[in-house]
């Protein structure tokens, strides 16, 4: 069911790749709520996914843009005011990749070159936009900018690795730059810190599967799908969370608040029980 909380509105949605993004399924949901939106991708991203049809379900236009290149976002954000038809009301920076992921090095044997380049597209870029648009003064007063994050921020999640510390620092941007913006021009900065949820991105991070099962056993409402996101995402674009700022929103279920759920206990003595007993077996054998 629509509600029309977007009527109006005009956005930059960046990071939408395939149906199995984050992005996509809030691009879908802010045409549904009404919302006009330039959406935008890497070029390398725009020649593997499928960003085309979204386009073409919601309307909208694409720009290719490296968002961690100044010059490429500065034409982007130009532009998309020239198709909009004036300033922006939202933003949804959806971006995150690390190459010491992808290449399974561990924690403690990062390479720096690969580092740098997980903080440079995964949360500097996010302070690139927000640069960019306070520059070009892009952003109606009372306009949201949303970020996706995830509680390895603030919690040590095992194979998240060095993505763990550009989302922490994705935050600190979002509370920094919250502060600037809220003051000089009512413009909200938040980041949603989302359940873990199977995007392209997210299968690559090792033991997906395995963390997805654990945080939904551990979850009372049990893990927020990207459509949940959506529809939570909306919220802040909307005129109903004028006065929320600064602030990292945890979209999970429950799952930063708990400690131990009787799901994850009663699995986790399933495993103790099942290892008793080979070592048992084992003992016989010998």
């Amino acid at each position: 069911m629509a509600y029309n909380l977007l009527k109006g509105k005009k956005g930059i949605i960046f990071g939408a790749l395939n149906e199995l993004s984050i992005a996509w399924k809030i691009a879908e949901k802010s045409h549904e709520e009404g919302a006009e939106f330039v959406l935008t991708n890497t070029p390398v991203a725009l020649r593997f996914g499928t960003l085309d049809q979204l386009a073409v379900k919601c309307g909208s236009q694409i720009i290719p843009c490296d968002a961690t290149n100044v010059a490429e976002l500065e034409s982007l954000v130009s532009r998309s005011m020239e198709i909009l038809g004036g300033k922006i009301d939202f933003i949804l920076h959806s971006i995150g990749m690390s190459p010491n992921v992808r290449k399974g090095l561990s924690y403690d044997r990062l390479n720096y070159d690969f580092y740098q380049t997980t903080l440079d597209i995964s949360a500097l870029s996010f302070h690139k936009v927000l640069h960019v648009c306070r520059k070009l003064d892009a952003i109606n007063d009372w306009g949201s900018v949303v970020a996706l994050s995830y509680v390895a921020a603030q919690r040590t999640l095992y194979g998240y690795n060095d993505m763990a510390d550009a989302k922490a620092l994705l935050e600190s941007i979002a509370r920094s730059f919250g502060y600037i913006y809220g003051r000089d021009k009512k413009i909200r900065i938040n980041t949603i810190s989302q359940s873990p949820t199977m995007t392209t991105a997210g299968s690559g991070v090792k033991g997906i599967d395995k963390l997805l099962d654990f945080s939904d056993r551990m979850s009372p409402l049990g893990n927020a799908t990207a459509e949940d996101c959506a529809n939570f995402c909306v919220t802040l674009f909307s005129d109903l969370t004028r006065k929320v700022t600064m602030q990292n929103l945890f979209h999970d279920g429950g799952f930063s608040s708990m400690g131990m759920s009787l799901r994850a206990m009663t699995q986790y003595d399933k495993s103790f029980r099942d290892c008793i007993e080979q070592e048992d077996v084992s003992r016989m054998g010998d």
